[in-house]
């Protein structure tokens, strides 16, 4: 396990040119259930891996945040999905009530149909599952993590509740990197008291949670995209590395 704080000036244009200028592109909805949830799919040419955006309630697909880190990655050939675990219906309630983003089960039981869903789209089936979430998607996350583990190979969870996952915390296999605000104690504590019970490579990261508008315009990445992606990066070339091991050790 490993703490650190990454400043502004750590930041590198590394990931900001545009690879793919016309990447595939569509709507889509995944049927959970009784629930039939809207998503929007971007996969570039050569994609390195599926990258799914679990939103939930205000933090939602159209979100600023989740669509300028969604760009980042598409610009660094991963394919995204952003996918809203709540319909439009159930959205227009919590925000009233906040019951449905509280329930973890109905969160994690949609994260688990949205991964199996990346295993029959011929667009991205065979391309690696990093699930990303953020609040009360962060356990779900790490709970769909838990639940198919040769599907998802990282997770990405930003200023979540992942102390909500419970006993599935013990059974996440895939490497977790954990992003809180450096200013929220409190949520850095839970962070922290999560960690003590995964068995799985585990970091955890403060960065400031807002888009950051001066880096936006000069092209630098913020702090919590440059992260993000500096993991899926590293993670997935971990798999590779432990894909072509597994290759030669194989009898022929």
């Amino acid at each position: 396990m490993r703490n650190s704080t990454i400043e502004y000036t750590d930041i590198r244009r590394r990931y900001s040119k545009v690879v793919s200028p016309c990447p595939f592109r569509k709507s889509m909805q995944i049927v959970a259930g009784r629930a039939r949830l809207d998503g929007s799919l971007i996969v570039p040419s050569a994609a390195a891996g599926v990258v799914l955006f679990a939103c939930a309630s205000d933090l939602n697909r159209f979100s600023r945040r989740n669509r300028v880190l969604a760009q980042v990655l598409v610009n660094a050939r991963f394919a995204t999905l952003l996918l809203d675990l709540l319909t439009r219906e159930e959205e227009t309630i919590d925000l009233e009530t906040g019951e449905y983003r509280a329930d973890i089960d109905l969160l994690a039981r949609r994260v688990i149909a949205a991964i199996d869903w990346t295993t029959d789209d011929e667009a991205v089936s065979e391309l690696p599952v990093i699930c990303f979430g953020e609040s009360m998607s962060a356990p779900a996350c790490l709970i769909g993590a838990a639940e198919r583990p040769r599907r998802v190979h990282a997770v990405v969870l930003r200023g979540g509740r992942p102390d909500r996952a419970g006993f599935a915390l013990a059974e996440v296999q895939a490497p977790t990197l954990l992003i809180v605000d450096g200013q929220n104690g409190p949520l850095i504590a839970l962070n922290r008291a999560a960690m003590r019970y995964m068995r799985a490579p585990v970091e955890l990261h403060t960065a400031p949670m807002s888009v950051n508008p001066v880096l936006e315009e000069s092209g630098a990445l913020d702090p919590v995209s440059h992260l993000a992606l500096d993991w899926c990066s590293r993670q997935l070339q971990a798999t590779i590395r432990d894909e072509s091991a597994s290759a030669r050790r194989a009898p022929h």
